[in-house]
């Protein structure tokens, strides 16, 4: 049962993710095709690099279809209500931060279900939440929001945190994964909206 629930939300996230990845190229005017393939590296990129750390090879984004077709409905919903999207401030980083929340918890449990102690698990959640994001953002020529001075994978982090440490200390599972998903995103959201960043090295902040 518990396993049906983060198969769900990796595939939320997966959705998310990848509707994030389509905005963005839509926003950027690419065709159809580029439209899907950004849309499917956004959200299958950071889960393929933590299953070839953690040797689950291949893939599940590659293996389990259902990741291609959710990346699939999520460009097409992108594609198609283009216009009703856009009335969301800032589509792109209001779906990517969904995503990130999704995927730092998801990553951290199949890091820890694998056997991988807490700091894989941490870090590997953390790879999970930003991998897409970079990928997407380097397929569309930006710079990487990780880059940035923008709260981004200190969110992943704090969710892949409260995620390791619900699972070790043996806190309810179900609590334990919304409270952690709902950190990560609320903490990126009231970054964004209250333009909350990391200090520059040399630099006033």
């Amino acid at each position: 049962m518990l396993h049906g629930w983060f198969v769900c939300f990796d595939l939320l996230g997966t959705f998310a993710f990848a509707l994030s990845g389509a905005s963005a190229s839509i926003e950027r005017r690419l065709d159809a095709f580029g439209v899907l393939v950004v849309a499917y590296a956004t959200a299958c990129g950071g889960g393929i690099v933590r299953d070839v750390c953690l040797g689950a090879v291949p893939p599940a984004g590659i293996t389990d279809w259902r990741y291609l077709a959710v990346a699939l409905c999520a460009a097409a919903v992108a594609s198609w209500a283009h216009s009703l999207v856009r009335r969301l401030r800032h589509p792109v980083l209001f779906f990517d931060a969904i995503g990130l929340g999704f995927f730092a918890v998801t990553g951290a449990h199949k890091a820890l279900a694998l056997g991988g102690d807490a700091e894989v698990a941490i870090v590997l959640g953390v790879v999970s939440a930003v991998g897409g994001g970079v990928l997407r953002d380097v397929l569309l020529n930006r710079v990487p929001a990780i880059l940035q001075r923008e709260i981004y994978a200190t969110a992943a982090l704090l969710g892949a945190c409260i995620q390791v440490l619900g699972q070790r200390r043996g806190w309810s599972p179900l609590p334990t994964l919304w409270c952690a998903v709902a950190a990560c995103a609320c903490l990126r959201f009231l970054a964004m909206r209250r333009r909350w960043s990391l200090p520059v090295p040399g630099r006033a902040s």
